[in-house]
Parts: structure tokens; sequence; C-alpha cells
């Protein structure tokens, strides 16, 4: 998946000359967090953010709107030259951008102008698409060999019982190097009948795990 698809591309913006009143009533308005500054011809300046403004304002004046403090220019507390993204970065790399450098949102520019914004709640919402949590389904965690062809053989198992896999997602297993966890949406409220049928074929589900339930 790439940037483009997630992206805001109709991104609130703010000059280098509006105020710091005129950016919070922005914020309130619209419900965003963060604001590109850019010039007249949408090329990124900088970026203001909420947190940015709480942090330049004396907590002595954040409850009066009618002090001076809010008639300064934004380019005078925004982050210049911030870090920006392409809208074909891939999300993951994106993701690993946002850890990295401990940033909320990225602009995304092509042709040197703002097309668009991401920010950490696109990321999450993303990842809960791409797990299928927003849809019925039951989740189960396994435990297998990192070998070739391991996927296919356990989702054979879920297609013999006409279960649609919502997502698979793989990571390390934390006590055996040489293994892998499977964590596996499919479209059933109850996958007693996989479970049973998985360990039969001598697959560790880890997840769901029914202690003193017999799946017989």
């Amino acid at each position: 998946m790439i940037v483009e698809e997630i992206m805001n591309d109709e991104p609130h913006t703010l000059a280098p000359t509006n105020t710091v009143v005129e950016a919070l009533k922005l914020m309130r308005e619209k419900k965003v967090r963060h604001l590109p500054v850019v010039d007249e011809e949408h090329h990124v300046l900088g970026v203001i953010t909420e947190r940015d403004i709480k942090e330049a304002l004396p907590s002595s004046l954040r409850d009066e709107p009618n002090s001076p403090v809010f008639n300064a220019k934004v380019e005078e507390i925004m982050i210049k030259n911030p870090l920006v993204g392409h809208p074909l970065d891939f999300v993951e790399e994106v993701a690993l951008t946002f850890y990295e450098s401990k940033i909320g949102c990225l602009p995304i520019v092509s042709g040197g102008k703002l097309v668009g914004i991401v920010t950490t709640t696109d990321l999450l919402y993303t990842y809960i698409e791409l797990t299928g949590a927003t849809e019925p389904g039951s989740k189960i965690e396994i435990r297998v060999a990192d070998t070739p062809g391991i996927l296919f053989e356990v989702t054979k198992i879920f297609s013999e019982h006409h279960a649609n896999v919502q997502s698979v997602l793989v990571y390390p297993d934390s006590e055996n190097t040489q293994n892998k966890i499977l964590s596996v949406r499919v479209k059933t409220l109850n996958p007693l009948a996989m479970i049973e049928k998985l360990r039969k074929e001598g697959f560790d589900v880890l997840w769901p795990n029914l202690p003193g339930v017999s799946l017989q």
C-alpha cells in the first residue's frame, strides 16, 4: 500500500503570516492538530501543531485569548523545513519514519508542492483496516516453523472449512527464532472446528486458548 491511498489529499493549510489565534481557530473548526504552512505556490515552508502552540505560550496566558502572544505569526513558532513524504512512498516506510523521528504528521509533496498530509491517526486506522478488525470475525494465533510453504499449509485448512481469511500477520516468536507466529483473522464467529483441525495437523494454536474446554 502506498501513501497516496491513505493520505488526506485536501489538507487545511496556513500562510506564514497567519497568526497563532487564526491557527487555533482553524484547528478547532476543522478538528485537526497539524497544519502545513505553505507559500502562495503551495511549497511547504513548515508545520505547526497544537503542541507547538501550547509550548510557545506561557501557561499563565493559555486562557487569555486577548494576549499579544496570540497575535504572533505562525512562522515564528512553526517547525521549519519539516520532513516530507511522496505519494508513492510505501505506508510501512512512512510508519517507520513516524516512529524513528517521533513526529505526528507528514506533509506529502509531489513536484515540490503540497498534495496531502498523513497523520498518526491515518496510520492507525490503516492498520486497523488491514487487520480486518472492523469486520466480524475471529482471530487465531498459531506458532509455526519458519519454513517455505507453511503459510499455504495453514490457510489450506481454512479453505477446507470455507472460511474467508481477512488478514494474516507474521511476526517473530520471542521464545524460538526458528519459529514464526501467524495471526490470522477469519470471517467466522465460531472457529472451533478449524482450531481442532489445526491441532490435529500438529500446529500449535496459541489463541484462542481454551483451558478446560474440549474441542471434541
